[in-house]
């Protein structure tokens, strides 16, 4: 068995996977897993609603079951987590969620996380998910920048609502450690932390070095 982690991006837009993929280089090490990073081609080019979220589900189910035999773990890179209980029932190595895996993650290194999420229509799942979660009381707030993923491309324009977006969790909500809302976000990380003096999650990173140390550790699924 290779000791390979696919991280699957769900939505049909090559350059979330290329930023996905450049934000993978801290983790990729001498003697450790290597991440491959694939699009889902039957995907939406955003996973921007409910429908979209449910459309994927089995196609991501088929794509972890079919890359069972020559990977150790998998990681569906959309923070929505569509599909992560049907894809952890396709196999018996670890799916991870970068939603679940970027709050968790968020929770170790602040009092109270806020998310900058992509449309205020991708809230209300986001709010759904905490409250599945249950870390309600460390959650400090939740606002969108108002862009759909394929515009997250358009980086002077991201960027500037991503730090105001920011500013407005950190200073009206009290949140001391942000969240990206979407996967499409991660080339954005390094500065918008600098910026904001505050710690920033990238949930793929932080899916991905979970799924790092499952594989290292051999814990399954």
């Amino acid at each position: 068995m290779s000791d390979r982690i696919l991280v699957i991006n769900p939505n049909s837009t090559e350059a979330v996977t290329n930023g996905i993929d450049a934000a993978m280089a801290p983790l990729r090490m001498g003697g450790g897993p290597a991440i491959e990073c694939i699009t889902l081609k039957e995907g939406p080019p955003g996973i921007q609603s409910q429908a979209d979220v449910e459309s994927v589900v089995q196609p991501l189910a088929r794509t972890v079951a079919a890359r069972d035999n020559d990977c150790a773990g998998f990681v569906i890179a959309c923070f929505s987590d569509p599909g992560l209980f049907a894809a952890r029932e396709a196999t018996r190595k670890p799916v991870l969620g970068i939603a679940e895996c970027g709050v968790l993650t968020a929770l170790t290194m602040g009092q109270r996380f806020g998310v900058i999420a992509i449309l205020d229509r991708s809230i209300p799942r986001h709010l759904r998910y905490v409250r599945q979660m249950g870390v309600q009381d460390r959650f400090a707030g939740d606002r969108a920048i108002g862009l759909g993923v394929v515009e997250l491309s358009d980086e002077g324009r991201t960027y500037g609502r991503m730090a105001e977006v920011g500013r407005e969790l950190r200073d009206r909500d009290g949140a001391d450690v942000l969240v990206m809302g979407c996967a499409g976000m991660a080339r954005y990380r390094d500065r918008l932390q600098d910026d904001l003096g505050i710690p920033v999650v990238e949930p793929t990173q932080a899916a991905v070095a979970m799924a790092i140390g499952r594989v290292r550790l051999g814990w399954g699924g």
